[in-house]
């Protein structure tokens, strides 16, 4: 069974008042929520 997960973390962030990223940072976050995905047992 495969089970997949919606990581909302970046449109949640960017509701909050004040917080904007910028396009490569929304990049260099989802690659480091990827790289952390990637170091827990399946």
């Amino acid at each position: 069974m495969r089970v997949e997960i919606m990581d909302t973390t970046l449109r949640d962030g960017e509701q909050t008042q004040g917080v904007s990223y910028a396009p490569l940072e929304k990049l260099h976050i989802a690659k480091l929520l990827l790289r952390g995905s990637e170091s827990r047992p399946h």
